[in-house]
């Protein structure tokens, strides 16, 4: 080995006791014998566990969880029955508490190590009352398994099906209309899809709650025919009345992407309903909208104190989905400019506009980074801009567009606490400071967490 090189003190199928002393960003345990990096998914910080290393690299290993020698006060026997197989709710071994702490932590860690943030101004976070059953959307594949149709997640990394009657982050009702989909679909002889062919029919299952009371089930096939489609939703809607829409999408594609482009309603109607803060949303089969209502709107009251508007402003509220955070915002603001990517979302927001009486918002069909450039080329006034971007964080275009629209606030929904810290970066570069980060927790059991950050422009500078 060359001179300077560290051999690994470890080495693969080795059994070794160590102990946990911190988690990385996906809530993996991290020991360090002489100092070597052991990544050791379960595990906690502060519990002395036995490992037994699977592989072993230059400047790290990764090892399993043979046993738990001394645990941590703050570990608790997951309820679900498939955890550790299915590939989520990778905290349900935490306390409530302890995710609470980790995810705040979390969003601190990126915006000091990424963003450059010395003394980040990161707000406690605003956890759930009860953070089970907040699901209003769940999507859950359909394959043989054996000799019988299954409906389920897959194991984590894999596309190896876990079989499931029920998820415990998924509201009741929902789950009460998948079994009765996979049921039917058993019972007419549906042929489930086989991923590595291309072949049969039946891909995924879909359904959105919403606390109307109102269902929606989707299913997804490989081609446009759906034999026994009428007696499939009828089957659905006998067994659970709530469902109250049945639509076919279809997704002919080999791909990872659950919906296809084109959807059918075979029975009831083409959307369900939802009220946030008093607004109510349409919600088709392919548009957006937050999966838990109850944090959602504790984010959108977040929003809407840290915009500071006064009913004389201009907002932008950039990737607006169906509409929600325009709408919310449109009551005291002079004009809310939704722009959304997706044309069925943006057709869903003018009708939820149009439902609610809200006259002063409209939106914009494109790409968000392409309407905020265009807005910069023509000199546009704007007061706020809010944006929601998908994990990526946002397109450099579209912070170049906001930095040239000099809005006074800037508003940032981020989903990746990574992505809102190289942001945060480019827009202190930029002029604007970083005023508050208030993180929330709508993702319970899982490491996903929400941030909202307020940046405010430094009239000193730009």
């Amino acid at each position: 080995m060359a001179e300077g090189i560290r051999r690994p003190p470890l080495r693969a199928g080795e059994r070794r006791t160590v102990e946990i002393v911190g988690l990385t960003h996906d809530a993996q345990g991290i020991a360090r014998p002489d100092g070597f990096a052991v990544f050791v998914p379960g595990a906690l910080p502060g519990e002395t566990v036995e490992i037994v290393v699977e592989a072993v690299k230059a400047s790290y290993a990764v090892a399993r969880l043979a046993r738990i020698v001394r645990a941590s006060p703050e570990r608790v026997a997951p309820p679900c029955p498939v955890y550790g197989r299915c590939g989520g709710c990778q905290l349900q071994p935490m306390t409530y508490a302890a995710q609470l702490a980790f995810k705040e932590n979390a969003v601190r860690d990126a915006l000091r190590r990424l963003g450059g943030f010395v003394d980040p101004p990161v707000l406690p976070i605003v956890g759930m009352r009860e953070p089970w059953r907040y699901r209003n959307k769940a999507q859950l594949a359909v394959r043989r398994f054996g000799r019988r149709t299954e409906m389920g997640y897959y194991a984590r990394k894999t596309h190896t099906l876990v079989p499931i009657d029920d998820c415990l982050l998924e509201a009741s009702s929902g789950m009460a209309a998948l079994r009765a989909a996979r049921d039917a679909i058993r019972a007419l002889g549906l042929p489930p899809y086989d991923e590595a062919h291309h072949e049969g029919l039946i891909r995924h299952l879909v359904v959105r709650t919403a606390r109307t009371g109102e269902a929606m089930l989707v299913v997804v096939t490989n081609g446009p025919h759906l034999p026994d489609a009428r007696r499939l939703a009828a089957a659905v809607r006998r067994a659970v009345p709530s469902v109250v829409s049945v639509v076919q999408n279809i997704n002919p594609r080999r791909t990872n992407v659950i919906l296809g482009e084109e959807s059918r309603v075979i029975a009831g109607r083409e959307t369900i309903e939802e009220t946030l803060l008093g607004v109510r949303f349409r919600i088709s089969a392919r548009s957006f909208f937050q999966v838990n209502p109850e944090q959602t709107e504790a984010l959108y009251r977040i929003v809407e104190e840290m915009a500071g508007l006064t009913g004389r402003e201009t907002v932008i509220d950039a990737y607006a989905g169906v509409g929600t955070i325009a709408l919310v915002l449109a009551r005291k603001a002079a004009e809310v400019i939704g722009l959304e990517a997706v044309p069925e979302a943006v057709r869903d927001a003018e009708e939820n506009a149009r439902r609610n009486g809200i006259e002063n918002a409209r939106f914009l069909v494109g790409a968000a980074e392409d309407l905020l450039a265009r807005f910069a080329e023509e000199g546009k006034t704007v007061d706020v801009v809010v944006v929601d971007p998908p994990r990526k964080g946002l397109d450099p275009k579209a912070v170049d567009a906001i930095l040239r629209l000099r809005p006074r606030r800037l508003v940032y929904v981020s989903c990746n606490p990574s992505t809102l810290a190289r942001d945060a970066r480019l827009f202190a570069a930029g002029g604007f400071r970083l005023a508050a980060a208030r993180p929330v927790d709508l993702f319970p059991q899982t490491v996903h967490v929400e941030t909202v950050a307020l940046f405010e422009r430094d009239v000193n500078v730009i």
